[in-house]
């Protein structure tokens, strides 16, 4: 670590080696009492409780109680990668799963994320991180894999929350030299997760060719706002070395086999059909279109004469061709894109050339059709707002557009928004809406707190028809709904309505 900061623990460990796809231990962290400790990876929890999102119910299980609330130290954050995480013959292997109780539900979240932290921490030794307790001020929990040491480092005063410098930043306190950078992943969150209840986590993964570090979002269910309650400014893991070989399966050769066939049947095939590595989900936007299932002014429509201007032949063109887009080793779809060089509009970092990642379908939809907005720039403006200050881009898309059907209905006025005219289609009151968000100011700090807390805001406070907020309130059990019409799916519409963990 080349900056010098104040060390709170410490813990050695032997690295080991993964074998069949475990570590068989999982980390350890209390940050109210600054524990650090090892755990052994049961039988049992192999055999019942297999994957990341199986690692991570069962650590929450036995840390919290039937009372713990979300902000209530004991609540955990674990993310886990599970036994196929970091194999690089498969695509999409680079995933992890994170579980905490949630703000926006109140019980049990999981969301799966991109990127390489996960494979990385398990390479360095660890099944799954877990993470209980709240800091006195902010932390930076590092997992040195190359050392063998997990330390609890207090934060430098100076380091920037929102995750696009703070992501840099990591790289230049951790990384010796360039080589080792792509050996580093960091997990954050900005201060829009401060701020609202719709926090997300941004796992970074450095981009060689771009020479940048780059993100991919736990989304859904605030955990992000559960992170900066604990005062986690960062976690960091290191590991270099990454082999075809570092998860040490127990029949390499029938995965190799197996890993080819897919890779060929992708190579062939994508161009034909999906184009991920071209286009990317971005492709989704003129199917769901011309099928009258892309959510359009808060779900009322499913279709738009203006959705070709933010389809996927838009982004085609926008996105940085001829590079591998992976966000793990060996991911033959390559679909995680980026505009790069694109300039700031708005905002505190109005004027930075930035690269943004994504868009994604669902940001397109959200952000995009269903507040009405169509411009591609201001989806791109929306899409690196809500990265970089750490708010998930489908809970915010949803919950705008729900706003802005509120505003359109009488609900709400100005008086009420503090100037902003929340109609359907205005991409600069949605931009500054979120840039109260991030600063926990205004209207926003309203609608940060989420579809279900403003609908009782908006009946108690403003007097408006509880019914009818329940009809166009697009939420749940609390979660806003992701950015799909479901009159085509009963399948989807139950898993809307009746999984545990909203939509």
């Amino acid at each position: 670590m080349k900056q010098d900061c104040k060390v709170l623990a410490e813990m050695d460990y032997e690295p080991g080696q993964v074998e069949k796809g475990y570590a068989n231990r999982t980390l350890y962290v209390n940050l109210s009492d600054n524990t650090i400790a090892s755990k052994p990876v049961s039988q049992e929890m192999k055999d019942i409780f297999i994957g990341g999102r199986g690692f991570g119910l069962w650590l929450l299980w036995h840390g919290v109680t039937a009372g713990t609330k979300w902000n209530d130290p004991e609540n955990e954050i674990v993310i886990s990668p599970g036994p196929i995480g970091g194999i690089t013959q498969y695509p999409g292997s680079g995933k992890s799963l994170v579980v905490s109780l949630s703000p926006t539900t109140h019980s049990v979240m999981d969301s799966n994320v991109g990127g390489h932290f996960g494979p990385l921490l398990k390479f360095a030794g660890w099944d799954a991180i877990e993470v209980q307790g709240k800091a006195e001020k902010d932390v930076i929990v590092y997992v040195d894999g190359m050392k063998g040491k997990v330390s609890i480092i207090e934060a430098p005063e100076d380091l920037e929350t929102n995750t696009h410098i703070l992501a840099e930043k990591v790289l230049e306190m951790f990384a010796r030299s360039e080589s080792e950078k792509q050996g580093i992943s960091s997990v954050s969150a900005g201060t829009g997760a401060e701020h609202t209840f719709i926090g997300c986590l941004n796992f970074s993964f450095y981009d060689v060719r771009r020479q940048a570090p780059r993100v991919k979002q736990a989304g859904r269910g605030g955990i992000g706002t559960v992170f900066r309650d604990k005062k986690i400014k960062a976690l960091v893991v290191k590991y270099l070395g990454v082999k075809g070989d570092s998860n040490h399966p127990a029949d390499r050769g029938r995965i190799t086999k197996v890993g080819v066939k897919m890779h060929k049947e992708i190579h062939d095939n994508d161009p034909l059909q999906c184009n991920m590595r071209q286009v990317g989900t971005p492709y989704l936007v003129k199917i769901m279109n011309d099928y009258d299932l892309l959510p359009v002014h808060n779900f009322k429509y499913g279709s738009h004469p203006e959705g070709e201007k933010i389809a996927g032949e838009v982004w085609r063109k926008r996105f940085t061709q001829g590079i591998p887009d992976g966000c793990w080793y060996g991911c033959t779809l390559s679909c995680s894109h980026s505009v790069d060089g694109y300039i700031l509009k708005t905002g505190p970092y109005k004027g930075q050339v930035v690269n943004v990642d994504g868009p994604e379908y669902e940001t397109i939809a959200g952000v995009g059709s269903n507040c009405g907005i169509f411009d591609p720039d201001a989806v791109l403006e929306l899409n690196f707002y809500c990265d970089t200050y750490g708010i998930d881009t489908i809970s915010f898309g949803t919950l705008t557009a729900f706003v802005m059907e509120c505003y359109e209905a009488g609900v709400l006025n100005k008086e009420i928004t503090g100037g902003l005219e929340l109609n359907f289609g205005n991409a600069e009151a949605a931009i500054e809406l979120l840039h109260q968000m991030g600063r926990g100011e205004g209207f926003g700090a309203i609608a940060g707190q989420g579809i279900r807390r403003m609908k009782q805001i908006f009946a108690e406070e403003y007097g408006a028809d509880p019914a009818f907020l329940q009809d166009i309130g697009m939420e749940a059990k609390g979660l806003e709904y992701s950015e799909y019409v479901s009159k085509e799916s009963l399948a989807q519409q139950g898993g809307y309505g009746l999984t545990n963990k909203g939509p």
